[in-house]
């Protein structure tokens, strides 16, 4: 999990603890739910996007990534790991491209005076959509695939 400002770390532990999983929360500043039991906190030095780098290169097939970061969900997608934003959004190789385009062109229209600010208002809906992606995740992470 990219946990800087991660707005999901109570419902990633709620789905961890159904499924015994173990969850590795990376973050630049140290994280809050550092002392669970099923997880490990990671602290990335190294500049602005160390977490990032650390999550990238640590991402393995079987593995689901939690972030909003959308380059970083595009080297989590390369490296064979599922991808879910914090809203329950899937990122995929099919919808990775189009999220990239529309995150550069927003960088674009807020350089120029033009974009709005940031993302809305993270709401109920939004955690209830993504505690329900990130269960089917984890059940499709821990479902042995044909010749594995």
């Amino acid at each position: 999990m990219d946990a800087d400002a991660c707005p999901v770390k109570d419902e990633v532990l709620r789905v961890a603890e159904r499924y015994g999983c173990p969850v590795t929360m990376v973050s630049n500043q140290g994280v809050r739910a550092a002392t669970h039991p099923l997880v490990r906190a990671v602290l990335a030095d190294g500049g602005w996007d160390a977490a990032d780098d650390w999550i990238a290169e640590h991402a393995r097939p079987g593995d689901v990534v939690v972030t909003a970061d959308v380059p970083l969900a595009a080297r989590c997608l390369e490296a064979g790991a599922a991808v879910l934003g914090p809203t329950g959004r899937p990122f995929t190789r099919q919808t990775i491209g189009m999220a990239l385009a529309m995150r550069d062109l927003n960088r674009h229209l807020r350089e120029t005076g033009e974009g709005g600010g940031g993302p809305g208002r993270f709401t109920k809906s939004d955690r209830s959509a993504f505690l329900g992606a990130l269960d089917r995740a984890v059940k499709a992470a821990r479902t042995p695939r044909a010749g594995d």
